[in-house]
């Protein structure tokens, strides 16, 4: 059974998540770390946007920063994500893994398995659904949505026919970067307050398009008639769930002084710079 570092950095500003994920699949690539598990919050609650999106047209920055919300630049693609009550994962290991497929669907659909049990120890029946055809991955998607939830992968995790959980994905020098949000609550009215539409009739449409494809934990907990889980209970649960669907083990540590300087360099020259947030 293979082991896994296992870091837990708590809530962090939004320039340091990023450089930290970035830290680590440098240090993979070089061969001085392991295949790293990490859990992690935001401070403040953060808007973050795909690395191809075009901030400037699909984001109101003034919006952002009259409410005091954390604005970052992911390195990965995908939509945008209003990172507040949630647990963020990332899983950062060599594409040479044993037996992990080449593709980034496929390697998805295997790193996300972690993620299923997760969710069924928090006592949800949740299930991984196939997107074979356009048809199926127009039950998941909105077209015009700059949401990440709202933007379909190949395979969903989702619970009670609604997406749980928005990971994105990105191979670099021989290593895989995926990282996502696991929602314990979302504050749908917020997210679509600080994205930018051609008018408010279409905002509202796509809001209640995305009311009716995505959910957060503790609204299906709700709908249950059970409590709200917190994110300790969260985080417990995902710790025992991902090496289960793994087969991995989980040995706890911390960032070395080499990820650490280069984070810390990362904060400067980009997650940190806002000519890098804006650039596109």
């Amino acid at each position: 059974m293979i082991t896994w570092r296992y870091i837990r950095s708590g809530a962090m500003d939004p320039a340091w998540n990023m450089a930290i994920d970035e830290a680590i699949m440098n240090a993979v690539a070089e061969g001085e770390a392991p295949p790293t598990l990490r859990f992690y919050g935001w401070k403040p609650a953060t808007l973050s946007i795909g690395y191809f999106q075009k901030a400037e047209d699909e984001v109101d920055l003034a919006a952002v920063e009259a409410q005091g919300i954390g604005f970052v630049r992911r390195p990965t693609g995908g939509r945008a994500v209003l990172h507040d009550q949630e647990l963020t994962y990332s899983m950062i290991l060599p594409e040479s893994y044993p037996e992990m497929p080449k593709s980034v669907t496929e390697s998805y659909r295997v790193l996300s398995t972690g993620l299923l049990y997760g969710f069924r120890r928090l006592g949800l029946q949740a299930d991984m659904v196939t997107l074979a055809d356009e048809a199926d991955r127009a039950k998941y998607a909105t077209m015009g949505s700059a949401a990440c939830f709202d933007s379909p992968s190949w395979y969903e995790l989702v619970v009670e026919g609604r997406k749980v959980a928005g990971s994105a994905q990105m191979r670099q020098r021989g290593v895989i970067l995926q990282h996502g949000s696991i929602l314990l609550d979302m504050d749908v009215d917020q997210l679509f307050a600080l994205l930018y539409y051609p008018n408010e009739r279409l905002r509202e449409r796509l809001k209640r398009s995305f009311r009716e494809k995505a959910v957060a934990i503790n609204d299906i907990k709700r709908q249950l008639g059970q409590p709200p889980v917190t994110l300790e209970e969260t985080e417990a649960a995902f710790e025992k769930g991902i090496p289960e669907g793994l087969g991995i083990e989980l040995k706890p540590g911390g960032l070395s002084e080499r990820e650490l300087a280069d984070a810390e360099r990362l904060v400067k020259e980009k997650y940190g710079n806002r000519a890098w947030n804006l650039k596109r």
